[in-house]
């Protein structure tokens, strides 16, 4: 059975995020809800995250030792990575050494942290359906991968997020440009590559699944568009045929139950017909659910919380079919800010998230806009408009 205590005293349920974007905000919000003390953790100072925790440390998640020390210094019940460039040979150190409890679990932070790991697991060890695919250490074995892969195929550094290092190959003449992109875009620097096929789709999706106290239980599908890898639109629910959706049930429960642990999964999947073919998966709420704070009374983030807490999850109830659209500004500002809410959220059953970050270098993901309507056309439309109406000042 949970117990939950008072925050700042001896009985406080202690939650440390390590990561303090816009989904680690929520995560924060919801979990606060239930009157338990978060402390959170960046590599730089005042990330949205950091702004509603009850306290902050900066500090890189990739220095073990730093990690390591925070963690020992607030003893928290629960560490929740919610960026997957996290110094993972630690967490698993202190998780066997039952020093706190890592969502979902050390060995899903390690796996999904590094696309090899992931892939093989979903491939060879679960037999899931995959697009071919190769790993490559040199430029050498890159181009013996695409000679034996074929073009079309993407190319992806191992270790990155959001598109970072993420090209898609359709002439000779892209080969060792993307491999040049993907030396530069890796989390950890210059390294490994997964060379896949060319996967012909349909629609891809994302499927949240929750591992709580009771069982699994599943979100409807959300339907997504990605530009140069990274999420730009996504609505809910994307209409599938119930054998696909029967399929992608299977498949998610087959890789979390794996995986381990409580908590929101991102499992991403491709659909050709009834035909569901493995992408990858993220243990923790997910840049395409951000749908969800507007389509359910439980959005993937209230999930998260009861999960990690140990909370029930009897029912997600839907309010019918809703969108997201990201904005994204490109520029150099430490000034930001932003005006036009009027014409933004003029729209009934609109709604707009503004993520407080301090500053743009290039292109960064600044806010988020919701709508719900009839159908999922429209809603993308009140998504969209939200976005066209905001002004943003650099």
């Amino acid at each position: 059975m949970a117990t939950i205590g008072t925050p700042f005293t001896a009985t406080a349920k202690k939650v440390l995020l390590c990561g303090s974007g816009e989904l680690g905000k929520e995560v924060v919000i919801e979990l606060q809800r239930y009157g338990v003390e978060v402390i959170a953790c960046d590599a730089y100072e005042n990330a949205p995250a950091m702004q509603v925790a009850d306290r902050a440390h900066v500090f890189s998640m990739l220095d073990g030792a730093a990690l390591r020390r925070v963690i020992e210094e607030e003893n928290p019940d629960f560490v929740v990575p919610e960026v997957e460039a996290i110094a993972t040979d630690t967490l698993a150190e202190i998780e066997a050494e039952g020093l706190v409890t890592i969502i979902p679990t050390a060995r899903a932070t390690q796996l999904t942290m590094n696309r090899e790991g992931i892939r093989k697991m979903a491939a060879e060890e679960l037999g899931c359906l995959t697009s071919p695919y190769r790993f490559a250490e040199t430029l050498e074995d890159y181009q013996e991968a695409i000679a034996e892969i074929g073009l079309p195929c993407v190319v992806k550094p191992i270790m990155s997020s959001s598109g970072k290092g993420q090209s898609t190959l359709k002439t000779e003449g892209d080969i060792v440009p993307a491999w040049e992109y993907a030396q530069a875009g890796g989390r950890a620097g210059a390294g490994k590559v997964i060379v896949e096929g060319f996967v012909e789709f349909d629609y891809e999706i994302t499927l949240l699944t929750v591992r709580h106290i009771g069982g699994t239980s599943f979100c409807d599908p959300i339907g997504h568009i990605q530009v140069d890898g990274d999420y730009r639109e996504s609505w809910q629910p994307q209409p599938m045929s119930e054998a696909a959706l029967q399929s992608a049930r299977e498949m998610a429960t087959k890789v979390t139950e794996n995986l381990g642990g409580r908590g929101v999964f991102g499992v991403e999947l491709f659909v050709k017909g009834d035909d569901v073919i493995f992408s990858e998966v993220s243990p923790r709420p997910h840049d395409t659910g951000m749908v969800t704070m507007i389509s359910q009374d439980l959005s993937q983030f209230s999930l998260h919380a009861r999960a990690i807490l140990g909370l029930p999850i009897s029912n997600i109830h839907n309010h019918g079919p809703s969108a997201s659209c990201a904005h994204v500004v490109e520029g150099h500002s430490e000034q930001v800010s932003f005006s036009q809410f009027d014409r933004a959220l003029a729209e009934p059953d609109t709604q707009l998230r503004l993520f407080g970050k301090p500053a743009v270098a290039g292109k960064r993901r600044m806010a988020v806009g919701l709508g719900r309507a009839a159908d999922v056309e429209q809603a993308r439309a009140k998504a969209r408009g939200v976005i066209a109406g905001l002004e943003t000042h650099l």
